[in-house]
Order: structure tokens, then C-alpha cells, then sequence
């Protein structure tokens, strides 16, 4: 049964040049609606693309998933796929981020394992246009508020693809009920507790309702905008930085910088502190090495970390650790 859901997925793999004929491609399914879409429109288009099909469960281990696992292995076997499951390790909390973490691993694990170049998922415009929101009330930057890109590597030889995020979840909704489909209701989406069940289910209708009734489109369509904003952004990053940072590393060259616009100066500064901390900076550490593009001799910074502080000294802005001070 070919649908029209059907020719705009084609349509958008052969525009996007997401999953390339012949690919060996590992269908994560959680059992809900938008995964089962995915691996039927794979599973329908399979012979246009000679793909090699398999499907992939991460059983989390939580009481409320008993009999997830039999349920997608089951829809595996209708389909005539391979079916592959990866069980939680350890106990993993009822944590958005946690289960994230190791659902990842575990599905990369399979992968892996088996060879195959490609982990697709069934995240969608809807779910792109939560996490803009929710990274937005979070002070992300640009990166955070364009997540949930296209496609993604994850190591030298696995590429994540989301070829779905230009479908709604009304969408593949409407997919699931128009083929029959066996949905999985996923009790945990309920949970208010969850940040993100709380934009799904209470901010977004809200908004939908008293503001734009076209809001997660239009999410989206900021979070494309942002993605090639940072393209460039990045390229141009990397250019200055090589031309500011001093062969010790330690040190940025102030004249290089001082001409420069502040969006640039910011992200050679996030790089700069990265490379020294080993961790991310946050926004004030970044804002406080910026103030010293333009400070007199001898101007610091707070500490940045325990035993680290960003000094000028004359041309340069650099890295002094308090331990070598008192050596």
C-alpha cells in the first residue's frame, strides 16, 4: 500500500541523500508510533534502494516496559527482518538523559557488532521543535537550539540519520492508524515528571493554541536556519583560531582578535578554554577571557577553574596556573 507519506519519504532521501542504495541500515524501534513508521517505510521502500534491513531494541530494563522487547522482536519477525536486542547492563534510572546515554551505547554496540554503516531513529519535526525549547529554557547557544540535525557521525564507520524530521508526530500517527499498525503505548511519556513529557504534553498545545498553530514547523525551520549559521561559524572559527593561538597553546594572540566581531571572539575563546580546561566553559568564563581582548597589561580573569586563571600579558591572553606561580 503506497501513500502519499510513502513518496514524501522517497522524495526526501533522494533530495537529502540521507541513506544511499545498498546501505546496511539499523532500524532503532522503541515500539511507539514514530519508529514504527520509520521501519515500515523502510521496509516498503527497501526494494527501490537494495537496502540490507535490521531491527534494533534497547531493552531499558523498567517494569513498566515488560514485554516491549517480545513485542517489537514480533513485529521484527512479520516484517522478515533480523532482529537484534541490547539489554541494560546495570540499572539505569528513570532519567531522560541516562536512558539516552546508554541506549546509544547499546544500540551503537549492535551496530558495531554487526557492520552496519547506518543507525536511523524516528525522531521528527515534532520532536525537533521540543528540543529547541527545552535547550532554549536551558540558555543553550546556537549548537543546542539546532540539534536534533539530519544526520550525525557517531564513530568512523556509524552515521546516525533521523530521515523523519520533516514528518509531524501527527503524521506518523496518521501513518500507524492508516496501515494498522501495532503502536507500543509508551506509559512513560506521560510522566510529567520528565521535562520533556511536560513540552509535549502541556507547553506546546499551549502555544499551538494561544500563539502559532504552526509552532513545531516553524521550530524547525529556525533550527535549520541555525545549522548552516553554524556551519559557517565554525569554518570561520577554525581559521581564526589557527592564526591567534601561540605555538604553546597556552596563549591567544590579542591583535589577531581585537578587529574581529564579538560572535567570532566568543567561539575562539569557548575553543581556547575547552583546550585548557578539558571541559566545556561556561557563558561567564567565556564572557570574562572576551573582556580581556580589549584590557589593559596585566588584566585576569577569576579563577577559571581551582588552580587556573587567563592573564594579559601584552599582546597575549594566557593561561597562568596557580601551582607553577607558587613553584
Amino acid at each position: 500500500m503506497w501513500t502519499d507519506y510513502h513518496g514524501k519519504f522517497h522524495q526526501t532521501l533522494k533530495n537529502r541523500l540521507l541513506l544511499p542504495k545498498s546501505s546496511k541500515i539499523l532500524i532503532a524501534v522503541s515500539g511507539g508510533q514514530d519508529s514504527l513508521c520509520l521501519g515500515k517505510l523502510c521496509l516498503d521502500l527497501q526494494l527501490k534502494w537494495d537496502w540490507h534491513l535490521a531491527i534494533a531494541h534497547f531493552n531499558h530494563g523498567w517494569i513498566l516496559d515488560e514485554g516491549l522487547a517480545l513485542h517489537v522482536e514480533k513485529i521484527a519477525k512479520n516484517w522478515s527482518l533480523d532482529f537484534y536486542l541490547e539489554t541494560a547492563k546495570q540499572k539505569i534510572t528513570e532519567s531522560e538523559g541516562e536512558a539516552r546515554k546508554y541506549r546509544y551505547e547499546g544500540l551503537v554496540e549492535i551496530a558495531t557488532k554487526y557492520q552496519f554503516n547506518y543507525l536511523i531513529t524516528g525522531h521528527t519535526l515534532s520532536d525537533r521543535g521540543e528540543t529547541f525549547l527545552y535547550n532554549l529554557m536551558r540558555g543553550a547557544g546556537m549548537e543546542g537550539l539546532s540539534a536534533l540535525n539530519w544526520t550525525r557521525k557517531l564513530n568512523d564507520n556509524i552515521t546516525l540519520v533521523r530521515p523523519l524530521l520533516n514528518f509531524t508526530r501527527g503524521d506518523t500517527l496518521a501513518f500507524c492508524q492508516q496501515l494498522q499498525l501495532p503502536i507500543w503505548e509508551d506509559k512513560y511519556n506521560k510522566n510529567k515528571k520528565f521535562a520533556r513529557n511536560r513540552i509535549r504534553l502541556e507547553l506546546i498545545p499551549y502555544l499551538k493554541k494561544e500563539f502559532n498553530s504552526q509552532i513545531e514547523q516553524h521550530l524547525s525551520q529556525t533550527a535549520e536556519i541555525l545549522r548552516g549559521d553554524i556551519a559557517f561559524l565554525t569554518e570561520e572559527t577554525e581559521k581564526l583560531f589557527d592564526l591567534a593561538i601561540h605555538e604553546d597553546q597556552k596563549s591567544l594572540k590579542r591583535s589577531i582578535l581585537k578587529e574581529k566581531p564579538l560572535s567570532l571572539q566568543r567561539r575562539v575563546i569557548k575553543v581556547f578554554l575547552h583546550q585548557n580546561l578539558n571541559r566545556m566553559p561556561n557563558f561567564e568564563q567565556i564572557e570574562a577571557v572576551v573582556n580581556l581582548i580589549e584590557a589593559p597589561h596585566c588584566s585576569r580573569t577569576s579563577t577559571l577553574s581551582k588552580d587556573m586563571f587567563a592573564q594579559v600579558e601584552g599582546n597575549f591572553i594566557k593561561i597562568i596556573r596557580l601551582k607553577n606561580n607558587l613553584s
